[in-house]
């Protein structure tokens, strides 16, 4: 079962371009170990076109206003290439700090609705079976309604 997507962006500089979407697009983000950083992204979509060639992809986020979007990145001196009517939706690119374009656009096209992800139901845990061992000391102690452990007769 599909659970999510992991989109990758290749930069020159990824510190720089991971900082761009940490502070500027302000996307949620986890820490899996000196400082990698994976984020979040909002519901996706995916689409395949025809092409002349395999193993050709495009990444883009949406955004519901495109002006807007680029209002906001001029508030950070952000450059953003003009508004283009693309016919699906009205297209910006971003230029990232690593130096490449990351791709926005206010969609036209039908959205579908976001996947919902049904977790499997954990199978039912087997109760535990402990034998207790006599003799021991503090056998059965320090466990909230642990029963003592009874001594057998030599």
């Amino acid at each position: 079962m599909i659970v999510g997507a992991h989109s990758i962006l290749y930069s020159q500089n990824a510190e720089a371009d991971r900082a761009f979407l940490r502070t500027v697009l302000k996307l949620t983000h986890v820490d899996v170990g000196n400082g990698w950083l994976i984020f979040g992204l909002p519901p996706a979509e995916v689409a395949v076109h025809p092409s002349e060639k395999n193993d050709v992809h495009e990444f883009y986020l949406m955004c519901d206003d495109v002006e807007a979007f680029i209002g906001g990145m001029e508030e950070h001196n952000v450059h953003c290439t003009p508004v283009r009517n693309m016919g699906w939706g009205l297209l910006t690119q971003v230029s990232l700090p690593g130096g490449g374009k990351l791709g926005v656009y206010q969609p036209r096209h039908g959205r579908p609705k976001a996947m919902v992800v049904k977790k499997k139901k954990a199978a039912p845990r087997k109760a535990a079976t402990r034998k207790a061992k006599t003799g021991r000391a503090g056998a059965g102690q320090g466990r909230k309604g642990a029963r003592p452990v009874k001594k057998r007769a030599r």
